[in-house]
């Protein structure tokens, strides 16, 4: 099991924990009292790469909880963390009972970043129990506090694909079709109904990287290729066609940028995250291919049906990236437009998948070792 973007689950070390338990607050030493001066910021899935990236960008202008699952990886220490299991009711009662009586009724803003996906399946009932009712519990438990903002990660995989040429808005139509974009969907759904008078912001969010990878998709690509292996060769869907990313810093910064402005947005807004440009796979196989041997990638187009076979097979005697299931959505084009996220949030993304995929290979070229474990890859 995971949790989104991290590909880790929210977790945290039981020795930092809050000292406020049970109905009576402990007696907590000057030392460790809240900074009153700051706000308070709550963030959900505060070990992953996102929650960790927030929390040490903003702990110098808020003070930040993180809520996370018990045991490693830990939030950072710039963050009070205190373990949390959002499926279930006591669990969550509790936090926000302690919450309340170490740091009062005020949140500014609670970022929510915790939620499951796989990978490895279509379709699976965490998708329910931890993102679509672990979400409504928290959102519930909020009502009796005065939330200025809650900040909710959405993803680009709610949207019914386009084509090239055709970009994604907010008003475009949405189609989820397989578990994790239908989770998010209904969570939307779920903030939009269920708010109360918490203001509510929704972020359809790109696909994440950094310069170290950080992205379960283009890293597999970049070990395909490295590797020569057959399936870089091969290619599904119309090679055309691609999805929008986001880089990591940049989407720390529109995160900042969104509490900054709970203001002035509106009450329940939903907006799209993503970089200017939008690569088909067409150009990853080539500045990937460049990057690393000093050429573009060559591949071919195959069938559906023989790529499902193909992938079938591969499973049978290991656990590759690729699952049949995922060969449907060779052809999906997802290029968005954020410019309404930009005008609204005075942000600008200023990082680009085509310029950061040569440091991506660099790092990997100089120690392959650690790129492999970092991004868990199969050696």
């Amino acid at each position: 099991m995971a949790y989104e973007v991290s590909a880790q689950q929210p977790t945290v070390d039981p020795t930092t924990t809050t000292a406020l338990r049970g109905s009576q607050a402990a007696t907590v030493p000057a030392s460790e009292m809240p900074d009153a001066t700051k706000e308070i910021l709550l963030v959900s899935g505060s070990s992953g790469l996102i929650g960790t990236a927030v929390i040490k960008a903003l702990a110098g202008q808020y003070t930040i909880i993180g809520l996370d699952n018990k045991g490693f990886p830990y939030p950072p220490p710039e963050a009070e963390c205190i373990t949390i299991d959002i499926t279930s009711d006591e669990a969550v009662q509790k936090v926000f009972r302690d919450i309340r009586q170490k740091h009062g009724n005020r949140i500014a803003c609670f970022i929510h970043l915790a939620a499951y996906y796989s990978f490895s399946e279509k379709t699976s009932p965490l998708y329910d129990k931890i993102t679509v009712e672990g979400t409504a519990r928290l959102l519930e438990h909020l009502q009796s506090f005065q939330v200025e903002q809650f900040l909710f990660t959405s993803s680009m995989l709610v949207y019914l694909p386009t084509v090239p040429g055709v970009q994604l808005t907010e008003l475009s139509p949405v189609a989820a079709t397989w578990g994790y974009p239908e989770s998010k969907l209904k969570t939307e759904k779920i903030l939009h109904t269920q708010r109360g008078a918490i203001p509510v912001v929704s972020l359809r969010v790109a696909g994440v990287y950094s310069d170290a990878g950080d992205s379960i998709p283009i890293t597999n690509q970049i070990q395909r290729i490295r590797e020569r292996k057959i399936t870089s060769y091969f290619f599904p869907g119309d090679a055309s066609h691609g999805s929008t990313f986001i880089h990591l810093d940049d989407l720390v910064a529109v995160l900042g940028q969104a509490v900054k402005k709970r203001a002035v947005l509106p009450p329940d807004i939903v907006l799209n995250i993503g970089e200017r440009e939008t690569l088909s796979f067409s150009d990853l196989q080539r500045i990937i291919g460049t990057a690393l041997r000093g050429h573009a990638q060559p591949f071919i187009r195959i069938p559906k049906f023989l790529a499902r076979w193909g992938a079938a097979v591969q499973n049978l005697f290991g656990s590759p990236f690729i699952k049949p299931w995922m060969v449907e959505f060779a052809d999906d084009n997802l290029d968005m437009d954020s410019s309404q996220a930009e005008k609204l949030l005075d942000w600008q993304p200023q990082r680009s998948l085509s310029e950061t995929l040569p440091k991506m290979v660099a790092h990997l070229k100089a120690d392959p070792q650690q790129f492999y474990q970092a991004n868990k890859l199969e050696a």
